[in-house]
């Protein structure tokens, strides 16, 4: 009993001890880190002067160029003859010529920019267009050859009046190979027994038909003449002379129809004149 009496003081001074250590060690660490904020603060101030000082050494400066900018402004103008005004306006229409030299600049570059866009765009279409043409020209060609492998085909035979052989046509196919070979006036007819119709520029009349034996009779009236050709056959070229300057005209007839009709074309060279007259 009395040991533990004896024991209870020592353990509150250990620990009155510790709580004392441990307030010292804070109370030192605060300080440490009071003096170290205070060294810190003061350097920060020492700068925050120094930058104060500075501001007013660089006004002070600033100032004195600029009194001495004015002095020299004023003394230009003197020596110029011309006022501050006068000094300003000159100034701002420097200021302008440069601003309006920068735009001129600028709507230049745009320009450019623009014509080069509008020359790859022509030299696009170019390109465009020499392709088309070269395929025009390919299909050209190409008619051109069907063309004239179509007329190799037409038959050539000899008229009536003259040993000229001429090429004729005997279906509406081989007609149209004949308009386009393009060396002679083309007309197209279709007769009726009895029948006088102008064709071209003469008249043309039906006499007779043989269906049976595919020969017809027909009648030209030209230059006030009449030439008759009787019992002729199909394809066979009926030649006639025309014009003030005789010309060679040729008729053919196809198809000799079942109701007494004839089908057929006149043809004439292109530079054949009109006829003075026509008439039975």
């Amino acid at each position: 009993m009395t040991d533990e009496f004896e024991n209870a003081p020592r353990s509150v001074s250990g620990a009155l001890l510790a709580v004392v250590a441990v307030a010292l060690v804070c109370a030192l660490g605060g300080l440490i880190w009071s003096y170290t904020l205070s060294t810190k603060l003061t350097a920060q101030q020492a700068e925050l002067a120094d930058a104060k000082q500075q501001d007013v050494k660089q006004a002070a400066e600033l100032r004195e160029t600029n009194a001495r900018l004015n002095v020299a402004t004023e003394e230009l103008g003197k020596s110029l003859g011309l006022t501050q005004k006068q000094m300003d306006d000159r100034a701002d229409q420097i200021i302008r010529r440069q601003q309006a030299a920068e735009a001129n600049a600028q709507q230049l570059a745009s320009a450019q920019k623009q014509t080069a866009q509008q020359v790859s765009a022509v030299s696009s279409a170019v390109t465009d267009v020499k392709t088309d043409v070269g395929g025009v020209k390919t299909d050209v060609a190409k008619t051109q050859n069907d063309l004239a492998g179509a007329i190799a085909q037409l038959t050539t035979m000899k008229g009536d009046l003259s040993d000229h052989g001429s090429l004729i046509a005997r279906t509406h196919e081989e007609l149209e190979v004949l308009k386009h070979k393009g060396d002679r006036n083309i007309y197209e007819f279709t007769l009726a027994k009895g029948q006088k119709k102008p064709v071209g520029t003469v008249s043309l009349e039906l006499k007779k038909v043989d269906p049976k034996k595919s020969k017809f009779t027909i009648v030209v009236y030209a230059d006030d003449k009449e030439y008759e050709k009787k019992d002729r056959n199909l394809n066979e070229p009926l030649q006639f002379y025309a014009g003030k300057d005789p010309m060679l005209f040729e008729i053919v007839v196809n198809t000799v129809g079942s109701k007494n009709t004839v089908t057929g074309y006149l043809s004439t060279p292109k530079s054949a004149p009109a006829p003075a007259a026509t008439g039975r």
